[in-house]
């Protein structure tokens, strides 16, 4: 795990950038209840509940429940944005880069997937303003990962025929584990990570698929037709 992905994640479970400790405890309580009730069903009552504070407490720090919203999710963004900035900018060939980007992003969603689903699945619940701002960040996540098949597809390493529709398919694959990905399943973060990766370097045409994680032919890679993804 790189050192800005080890950062983010502990971020993601801590939210230590977030002070006073009762906002902190407000927007974990939410989170937790955006995740299991989603966002309209959920009541600014029942946030200051699992807090353990008063609905009167949660209005000191928040002004409405939107704003707790997206607090979450531009934080989110900004983590899961630097994790891939971090993987498409180091050294190395287009299949490195986009093999670590792959499976750092799937690890991140896999280890936060609460807050994941919440920032990945509540951006309509957003006001016009903040969802613009969300949008903006998200376009620069698409940009990251969709610079490294450019550049992959440009210098012959990936054959690729359509860069914005394969980008498209591989952030979707990645963001897709926070909602199925379950603790008590057969797989790790870091083996469906891997895994993915080695599914998205057969998707680009990558000439060295298979080899992008860092590791010899045929060891440590989890076979594609082995036990399905933790929780399927």
């Amino acid at each position: 795990m790189s050192t800005a992905e080890e950062r983010a994640d502990s971020d993601l479970q801590s939210w230590a950038e977030v002070t006073p400790d009762a906002a902190r405890r407000l927007l974990l309580a939410a989170v937790e209840a955006f995740a299991e009730r989603g966002y309209h069903a959920t009541t600014t009552r029942d946030i200051a509940s699992r807090a353990g504070m008063s609905p009167a407490a949660l209005y000191i720090h928040y002004k409405t429940k939107e704003e707790l919203l997206h607090r979450i999710s531009r934080i989110g963004h900004e983590k899961a944005l630097e994790i891939l900035r971090t993987a498409a900018r180091r050294e190395g060939s287009a299949t490195e880069r986009l093999a670590d980007a792959v499976s750092s992003f799937v690890r991140w969603h896999a280890r936060g997937r609460t807050t994941a689903r919440v920032v990945q699945y509540e951006l309509d619940s957003l006001g016009p303003d903040a969802r613009a701002e969300i949008l903006a960040l998200r376009r620069q996540v698409d940009a990251e990962v969709r610079g490294i098949i450019e550049e992959g597809a440009a210098s012959g390493e990936f054959d690729v025929l359509d860069v914005q529709g394969t980008t498209l398919a591989v952030l979707s694959l990645c963001i897709d584990v926070a909602r199925w990905f379950n603790v008590d399943g057969p797989r790790t973060p870091e083996e469906i990570g891997e895994l993915y990766a080695d599914l998205v370097l057969r998707m680009v045409g990558a000439k060295k698929a298979g080899h992008g994680v860092g590791k010899a032919e045929g060891q440590g890679r989890i076979p594609v037709d082995g036990p399905g993804p933790r929780g399927r």
